[in-house]
């Protein structure tokens, strides 16, 4: 298993940052990025290598990938996805299908959180599931999280960002662990995904997936702190969570 990161969005709500930047690449801790900090938590949890989605301003992720290897001790493929300022995340991921058949914990590189969150979803390994979403069950929603609804042992029953807060189970934070089983399977959820609409999520890709009758699995993160970076108000409150990390 290796580490993953979806990391060829603008961030355009984020500038002037992300003028020459990628999102992953803004500062949130003195000289420490989002990116650094996700590439520490697969470093901590034992990873080796880790493969990188890259596409708007991807040459400061080229410049940086020596570094960030000698850094944290991964080994670092980048993955160049070409249509990353006109299409949606959906096709990032496939981006990284053969990545997905080595099996992966994915982040998004907007997401600051703590490892607990990868250990969690590590441990929650080892009944037969495929994919296995970090989940917080303990945050107050409202529209622009990316909620889930589960039913009792059959899993994520829904997810988008297009629901009644209310009815929703938990909020996906942007971290996944997907076995090597799924790779094949998730592959062409994401393509009829993208086919269909361009602007979708990878997350539609997993609703296509619940559609077609495959089980994805959530394990609940607990009362733990972490921000989805898109505006300059989530890159206040990373600031406040990562120096605590």
């Amino acid at each position: 298993m290796i580490g993953l990161v979806l990391a060829a969005g603008a961030g355009r709500r984020l500038r002037p940052y992300t003028d020459t930047l990628p999102k992953a690449l803004v500062p949130v801790d003195g000289d420490t990025t989002i990116l650094d900090l996700t590439l520490k938590n697969f470093a901590e949890i034992g990873l080796t290598e880790v493969a990188i989605v890259v596409g708007y301003r991807k040459e400061a992720v080229y410049d940086r990938k020596d570094a960030l290897e000698a850094e944290y001790g991964l080994k670092i493929t980048l993955v160049d996805n070409d249509k990353a300022e006109e299409w949606n995340n959906a096709y990032s991921l496939w981006c990284a299908r053969e990545v997905l058949k080595r099996g992966v914990i994915l982040a998004n590189g907007d997401t600051v959180h703590p490892v607990s969150v990868e250990k969690t979803l590590l441990a929650a390994r080892g009944d037969g599931q495929k994919i296995i979403l970090a989940l917080d069950t303990v945050k107050n929603l409202a529209d622009e999280e990316m909620k889930v609804i589960t039913a009792e042992g059959k899993g994520v029953q829904r997810i988008t960002k297009l629901m009644d807060p209310a009815t929703a189970t938990g909020e996906y934070i942007g971290v996944t662990l997907i076995e090597a089983e799924a790779a094949e399977e998730l592959a062409d959820a994401l393509k009829a995904t993208f086919e269909r609409d361009p602007d979708l999520y990878y997350e539609d890709g997993y609703q296509e997936l619940v559609n077609r009758g495959f089980t994805v699995d959530v394990a609940p993160i607990g009362d733990v702190k972490w921000v989805e970076i898109d505006n300059h108000d989530d890159l206040a409150k990373g600031r406040e969570i990562a120096c605590q990390y």
